[in-house]
C-alpha cells in the first residue's frame, strides 16, 4: 500500500472506541486500490471526549471524511454543518463527509441494513414490520425504514418512553408510517404482531455470543411460513432466533450483511463511485 500513498493522497478514517477490531480499513483500502482511487483509509481510537478535536482534526488536515462508532456516534452530531434526514432523525452519525471544511452527517446503518435485505431479494416498503429494540442500530432501522416506504412500524422495547422518542420523530416527519409501541415484556402481544407482520427484525443484542442460547422471540407459534426473520446479531452467524425461524419454514436474514451494505453507501457518500461489492463479499464477508 506504501507505494501509492504520495502527498496527493486523499485521507479517510474510522474514529471511535475500541477500533482495533475493525474490518473497516482492510475493506476500504482494498476498494480504493480494486478501482484506482487514490485514498487510504485508517482507524483512529478517540474517546468520547475528544470528539471535538477530532472533528477539528477533519478539518485541520483535509480529511476527506470518516467513519463514526461508538461511543461517539451522538457526540458528533453537535459539530456537523448539516444532518442528512435519516442522522436527524436518529440524532446521530457514522459517516461524516468533508466538502472544502464544510461537514455533513450522514447515518447509513439503517441503510445498510434494508439494502441486506434488498441484496436477499426483500424490499420493505409497502411492509408491516415489527422490530425489537429501540437502541443504535434499532433506532437506525427504523428510520430507514420509514424513509423507504414502510407501511406500519410496530416497536417492541424494554423502555417504551425511549421507543416513543423514535416514533414520535418518525411520525412527525413521515406521516405515511404508521408507528406503535408496546413494551417488549408483553409476550402475548409480541407473538400476535409477529404473526401479523411480515418482517420481523431483532434489533437487539440478545442472542450473541457468548449469550446465543437467547433468543427475544420466546413463542415459537409467533413464526409461520413465509415469515422474513432478520437478526441484527452476526456472531454466530445463525442465532437461536434464525434457527428456530428458518425450521418454521421462515426466510430468514443475518447480521453480517448491515456490515458491508452500510460500508457501500459510506464510500458511495465519500467517492461518488460503486465499491466492488460481489469481490469485497467473497474477500471479506465469506464464510
Amino acid at each position: 500500500m506504501e507505494s501509492r500513498i504520495s502527498g496527493r493522497t486523499g485521507v479517510l478514517a474510522l474514529i471511535g472506541s475500541p477500533v482495533g477490531h475493525s474490518g473497516s480499513p482492510a475493506m476500504y483500502n482494498y476498494s480504493f486500490k480494486r478501482l484506482g482511487l487514490d485514498y487510504v483509509y485508517v482507524a483512529f481510537d478517540v474517546q468520547k471526549e475528544q470528539v471535538a478535536a477530532a472533528v477539528d482534526a477533519v478539518r485541520t488536515f483535509g480529511l476527506r471524511g470518516c467513519n463514526v462508532t461508538m461511543p461517539c456516534k451522538t457526540e458528533i452530531v453537535t459539530y456537523m454543518d448539516a444532518l442528512s434526514p435519516a442522522a436527524r432523525m436518529c440524532g446521530a452519525v457514522n459517516t461524516v463527509v468533508n466538502d472544502d471544511g464544510r461537514l455533513t452527517g450522514h447515518m447509513t446503518d439503517g441503510e445498510g441494513f434494508v439494502n441486506n435485505l434488498r441484496d436477499h431479494g426483500i424490499d420493505v416498503a409497502g411492509r408491516r414490520v415489527v422490530i425489537a429494540g429501540s437502541g443504535g442500530a434499532a433506532t437506525a432501522i427504523q428510520v430507514q425504514c420509514a424513509l423507504d416506504g414502510v407501511r406500519e412500524l410496530v416497536i417492541f422495547n424494554r423502555t417504551v418512553e425511549k421507543a416513543e422518542q423514535t416514533a414520535e420523530r418518525i411520525r412527525a416527519e413521515v406521516p405515511s408510517c404508521t408507528v406503535r409501541v408496546h413494551d417488549i415484556a408483553d409476550t402475548d402481544t409480541l407473538t400476535r404482531e409477529i404473526r401479523g407482520c411480515e418482517i420481523f427484525i431483532n434489533g437487539t443484542s440478545v442472542g450473541m455470543a457468548p449469550e446465543d442460547g437467547e433468543t427475544v422471540v420466546k413463542d415459537t407459534g409467533a413464526f409461520y411460513p413465509g415469515l422474513v426473520v432478520a437478526d441484527i446479531v452476526y456472531h454466530p452467524k445463525e442465532t437461536r432466533l434464525l434457527r428456530e425461524a428458518r425450521a418454521a419454514g421462515c426466510t430468514c436474514v443475518g447480521g453480517k450483511g448491515m456490515l458491508l451494505w452500510q460500508g457501500v453507501s459510506a464510500f458511495r457518500l465519500y467517492t461518488g463511485q460503486e465499491m466492488p461489492v460481489e469481490e469485497v463479499k467473497a474477500r471479506f464477508f465469506g464464510d
